[in-house]
C-alpha cells in the first residue's frame, strides 16, 4: 500500500513540475509561454496517476487520465511534425 501513495506521489510531483516550469518559461519571457516540457511532465504524471487509478478502481479518475493522456501525448506529436516542417524549409 505504501508503494502506491509514494507512486500516486510522484505523478502529482510531475504535475507540479509542469506548471513550475511554465511559470518560470513565462516569467522569462515576460507572457505566457508553454516549453515542450511542460507536454512531458504532463505525459509522465498522466501515465503514472492512470496507473494508480487503475490500481485503485477510480473509474472518474481513470477516464480523466486517459482522455488527458491522450492529448498530452497529441500536442507532443504535434510539436514533433512542426518542428519537422520547419526542418524541411
Amino acid at each position: 500500500m505504501k508503494f502506491w501513495i509514494i507512486f500516486g506521489l510522484c505523478g502529482q510531483f510531475l504535475f507540479f513540475m509542469r506548471f513550475l516550469v511554465q511559470w518560470i518559461a513565462s516569467e522569462k519571457k515576460k507572457k505566457s509561454v508553454i516549453p515542450t516540457s511542460f507536454w512531458y511532465f504532463s505525459l509522465g504524471g498522466s501515465l503514472i496517476l492512470l496507473t494508480y487509478s487503475i490500481y485503485r478502481k477510480d473509474p472518474v479518475f481513470i477516464l480523466g487520465q486517459s482522455l488527458g493522456f491522450m492529448i498530452y501525448a497529441r500536442n507532443l506529436i504535434l510539436i514533433a511534425r512542426h518542428k519537422e516542417q520547419q526542418m524541411i524549409k
